[in-house]
């Protein structure tokens, strides 16, 4: 793939845009858009994914979990 290519800016209604060529369209509908000194910088918009399926994505843990209650007063202690 290009890693450049000559576009043209156009006008659509009081906005300027561009037209993004086939070998570099974003997936989905929604984008980033963001300027770094004169460039401006375009990111696909990734969607949301609920809690359950992050934690599905994330590596399992190996690592032991210490006991820190072990020095706690009972809840029904009446010394609270």
């Amino acid at each position: 793939m290009e890693t450049e290519r000559h576009v043209r800016l156009f006008r659509n209604g009081r906005n300027q845009a561009v037209r993004i060529p086939r070998e570099y369209e974003l997936p989905g509908d929604e984008a980033i858009l963001r300027r770094e000194g004169d460039h401006l910088i375009l990111e696909p918009l990734r969607p949301a994914q609920g809690l359950l399926a992050v934690l599905a994505a994330m590596p399992p843990l190996d690592d032991e979990f210490p006991d820190i209650d072990t020095d706690l007063r009972a809840l029904d202690d009446p010394a609270l």
